[in-house]
């Protein structure tokens, strides 16, 4: 009877010390590591929601903690997404030139070369800075049709190139146009000329060029002759006084 009540008691202590042992994990131990599956599912839940920054947090995370998972793949597009959408547009070039590079065959390139070039004419500021961005935007709008003329990007890409050229056109306009109202032909005519010879594909721009070009041509006629004629006047006051 003892030894009954002994052993009652002995297993009463040992459940209660496994009972403690289970409330100290439960208050000290880290909870458990999302699953691949649940970090690609929170981010799409986050994206339905436009929470782009939470989005963004979830595919990373399932990026770099899981690169072999087969929601990987999925997870990197969809975090280029993200900053898209997010109007970051550094970071949106950056993800999905990272994507083309790590997955060339992926059926989604054309949409990836699409958007890198949209979030490139997207992120230009204004027509008075250089035109890098726009270069690059339609160099993949270029690509985009000439490798994959058959997708349903091919043409808007087309139509985004002329739109390209344009911004191009307009930003040399803008300094040809600067130069001539600060009264420096010289420079303004030899944009206007530039722009008549490299953007006959815009057709206003050109127009324009091509009329302010013949009065930048007057206009510096008329600015050396007269710096000539003051340089000889000059020489001759010179002379006078010495005499």
């Amino acid at each position: 009877m003892v030894k009954s009540l002994f052993r009652s008691f002995s297993l009463l202590v040992l459940l209660g010390m496994l009972s403690g042992c289970g409330l100290i994990d439960a208050f000290y131990l880290p909870p458990p590591e999302d699953t691949a599956q649940e970090l690609f599912e929170a981010g799409n839940d986050a994206m339905r929601e436009k929470d782009y920054v939470s989005a963004s947090n979830y595919y990373s995370r399932l990026k770099d903690n899981f690169p072999f998972s087969p929601y990987a793949v999925e997870a990197e597009l969809s975090l280029a997404d993200c900053y898209f959408l997010d109007e970051e547009w550094g970071l949106a070039v950056d993800a999905y030139k990272e994507f083309e590079s790590m997955h060339p065959r992926h059926q989604a390139i054309p949409y990836v070369l699409f958007n890198i070039g949209m979030a490139n004419v997207n992120g230009y500021p204004s027509i008075d800075r250089p035109t890098t961005q726009i270069e690059e935007a339609y160099s993949y709008f270029r690509r985009l049709r000439e490798s994959f003329p058959t997708t349903e990007y091919a043409q808007v890409a087309e139509e985004k190139m002329v739109e390209c050229r344009r911004l191009m056109a307009e930003h040399d306009l803008f300094y040809a146009d600067f130069y001539f109202r600060m009264e420096r032909y010289t420079s303004a005519l030899l944009r206007y000329k530039h722009i008549i010879q490299e953007f006959p594909d815009v057709p206003e721009v050109h127009a324009h060029a091509v009329e302010k070009a013949k009065a930048a041509f007057v206009k510096d006629s008329e600015q050396q002759a007269e710096k000539t004629r003051e340089q000889r006047e000059g020489s001759w006051r010179d002379w006078f006084k010495w005499l």
